[in-house]
């Protein structure tokens, strides 16, 4: 039998993940421990794991370095990969969003000068040229990008929003949802194929615990 490997974006995420696979009987003692290994291994159950940052999950499972993977929705609206998105774990349910002052409001309507500041271009460019129809110019930073209005750098942003808090504090609203995001598990096409088995039997457990 061939391992099966899984793609963990780090943090709370990959926490919560190996969570509530201990609820379906995967566990991994390895990644419980302080090492600097970079795999992990179960040889029981034949399964890998490792962490990868966010935006690469859906590379390493594209290209089969990965058979699942376990990443947000907006990476993988972000990356625009080639796989399967078969599962929504319902973990870290927030939103994709226009947001800015409310004086723009107006402007972001009926104004084509829109300079939207974001860290996801293709979201962006996707909502905007595609969705809306709407001439905008998109500038990618990677921080804090609620500073861009604040300074003069663009009208809007386009970001995620989970409580709305810190929008409140820099004096921001929301001005337009673009889509709700949460983790979802990704497969890879061959993976599905060749060890479709297994992998749903991982899925339907999953499923089993969340509904």
């Amino acid at each position: 039998m061939r391992y099966l490997t899984f793609a963990l974006a780090k943090g709370r995420l990959a926490k919560k993940t190996l969570a509530y696979l201990e609820e379906v009987g995967i566990t991994c003692e390895e990644m419980k421990t302080d090492t600097r290994k970079l795999i992990f291994v179960n040889e029981e159950l034949k399964l890998k794991f490792f962490l990868a940052k966010a935006s690469d999950v859906p590379t390493y499972v594209e290209y089969g370095a990965a058979d699942i993977g376990v990443v947000g929705k907006d990476t993988i609206l972000e990356e625009r990969k080639n796989l399967y998105e078969v599962f929504d774990l319902k973990l870290g349910v927030c939103d994709m969003v226009v947001a800015g002052p409310e004086s723009t409001r107006d402007q972001l309507l009926h104004s084509s000068s829109i300079r939207v500041a974001t860290k996801y271009p293709n979201i962006a460019k996707d909502y905007f040229y595609n969705k809306k129809n709407q001439k905008v110019e998109i500038i990618k930073l990677n921080g804090s990008i609620e500073l861009a209005p604040l300074v003069g750098l663009s009208e809007v942003i386009v970001d995620i929003v989970e409580t709305g808090a810190t929008l409140k504090e820099n004096g921001l609203v929301v001005l337009e949802k673009i889509c709700p995001l949460s983790a979802r598990v990704v497969v890879n096409r061959v993976s599905m194929k060749m060890e479709n088995q297994r992998i749903n039997r991982i899925i339907d457990g999953l499923r089993d615990i969340i509904q």
